[in-house]
């Protein structure tokens, strides 16, 4: 199907990023099923199903809008926007090891081997998946 018209910035720049959130939100999921199911984590009441479909893709619909501005920027603005997603999965990463959600360190260092894996995976599919997808031909042509 041949389409006539030129896709703005803005709506590839959404779209892109809502197609990531999309995966993303597929990856996080088996990773939490893998929590519970395999390691059996007991506390699976704040990351669950429910909240990383809707926190996931709220997610990247703020990731969206950053992207664009970082897009319209003229130069550098796309090795900045990856560069402090990358510099923001560090740091969340940093920050949930302080995190304690059960007196039994076992299940607290399984929550947070959990969270950990959830932002790195966000923060690398927001810091490299989302430019790179935005600037491929074929996925502008094909998803798009």
């Amino acid at each position: 199907m041949e389409r006539d018209f030129e896709r703005s910035v803005f709506y590839r720049s959404y779209m892109t990023c809502i197609f990531v959130g999309l995966i993303g939100t597929v990856l996080s999921m088996g990773y939490n099923l893998f929590f519970t199911q395999v390691l059996h984590f007991p506390l699976s009441s704040i990351i669950n199903v429910a909240t990383l479909i809707f926190a996931v893709n709220i997610l990247f619909l703020v990731v969206g809008a950053i992207y664009y501005w970082f897009v319209r920027l003229k130069g550098k603005g796309e090795w900045v926007f990856a560069g402090l997603f990358l510099l923001l999965t560090c740091i969340g990463i940093w920050r949930l090891q302080y995190f304690h959600r059960s007196a039994i360190a076992s299940v607290n260092t399984q929550f947070h081997y959990e969270a950990s894996g959830i932002v790195l995976m966000l923060g690398l599919l927001t810091a490299v998946g989302v430019p790179l997808l935005f600037h491929s031909k074929k996925f502008t042509e094909y998803v798009l």
